[in-house]
């Protein structure tokens, strides 16, 4: 079933050769065409992230895909037609969406087309513009959180707080009733993590002696778990506060992968949307107010200006707007 306003041709972000983000380029391409299992759709926002900028540099391309190239991992619109096969979601529905497996293109573009099992409906509370930038980071943070497997009243170390990931991590721990110490970047991290409800915020950029005296004033008896949106020196000392049989859980794709300590286990996850995580992401989502920050938007012709934002510092995520 297909919405009698989709066009032939849409407007897209696109590349024809790997590089830096100026191969990235406003095109006019056409519509794909969606199977049985697929959906179609019209993007109102897209999360521009560091794996799109891999895709584009040649080092993390989807299976099948062909150039031109249309980057994009996540977004949010509504569902402009739907594959025989697909019962879970209807035309017109608003919808986030996330997919690595997409031979048919990203989501830069106006429409998309994706396997229905990488898309659900919005949850109350999120705007649809803003959800565009949420389903990667939030599926990943999940699952390192799933990963944990934290008791009610335990204490999380959140390291990278501030960031895309990290954020959402924060108000996820918080829905699964966790004490959470965020590790932020700058003042301006710490005062987003403080409103997001971390219940203890400390600035990485800070002296981490005294980083570390204050998180094990708090948890005297050692922190139960840490979610590390990053690596390097800074989270090799925050490992120090760990108890014994602690679990220390990064995304895969961190660098430098933290190391082995005794005493703790690391372990590295990805946001793959196993089945049920989706309903899960949305359950806890609805539990109560839920940001996804949003540092700077660009619109979708702007999207190389974008890609060179990525190399810089900021909280939350960056975002195109294409509706």
């Amino acid at each position: 079933m297909a919405d009698a306003d989709v066009p032939e041709r849409m407007q897209a972000a696109a590349f024809d050769e790997f590089g830096g983000p100026e191969v990235i380029t406003p095109r006019i391409l056409p519509v794909p065409q969606i199977a049985g299992d697929e959906v179609l759709l019209k993007v109102f926002s897209a999360g521009v992230g560091v794996w799109d900028a891999a895709e584009r540099e040649g080092t993390l391309v989807p299976e099948g895909a062909s150039f031109p190239i249309v980057p994009g991992n996540e977004a949010a619109g509504t569902v402009a037609a739907v594959g025989g096969q697909v019962t879970d979601v209807s035309v017109g529905d608003l919808v986030y969406a996330y997919g690595y497996t997409r031979p048919k293109g990203g989501f830069y573009a106006e429409y998309a087309a994706t396997k229905a099992q990488y898309v659900a409906k919005l949850p109350a509370g999120v705007p649809v513009e803003h959800a565009g930038a949420m389903p990667t980071d939030a599926l990943t943070a999940l699952s390192g959180l799933e990963l944990l497997d934290l008791r009610p009243g335990a204490w999380l170390l959140i390291f990278g707080a501030s960031g895309g990931q990290g954020h959402l991590a924060v108000q996820l721990a918080k829905r699964k009733d966790l004490n959470v110490i965020a590790v932020a970047s700058g003042a301006e991290g710490v005062g987003l993590v403080t409103r997001l409800g971390a219940d203890v915020a400390l600035d990485g950029h800070g002296d981490i002696a005294e980083v570390l005296a204050r998180i094990r004033e708090v948890a005297p008896g050692g922190v139960d778990g840490l979610l590390a949106m990053a690596g390097g020196r800074t989270l090799d000392r925050l490992g120090e506060v760990l108890r014994d049989g602690a679990v220390l859980a990064y995304p895969r794709g961190v660098r430098p992968a933290p190391g082995e300590r005794p005493g703790v286990s690391v372990q590295a996850y990805d946001g793959e949307p196993a089945p049920g995580r989706l309903q899960r992401l949305n359950e806890l989502i609805e539990a109560g107010p839920f940001q996804v920050h949003v540092a700077e938007k660009f619109p979708l012709g702007r999207a190389a200006e974008a890609h060179r934002r990525l190399t810089t510092s900021y909280p939350g995520k960056l975002l195109l707007t294409v509706v």
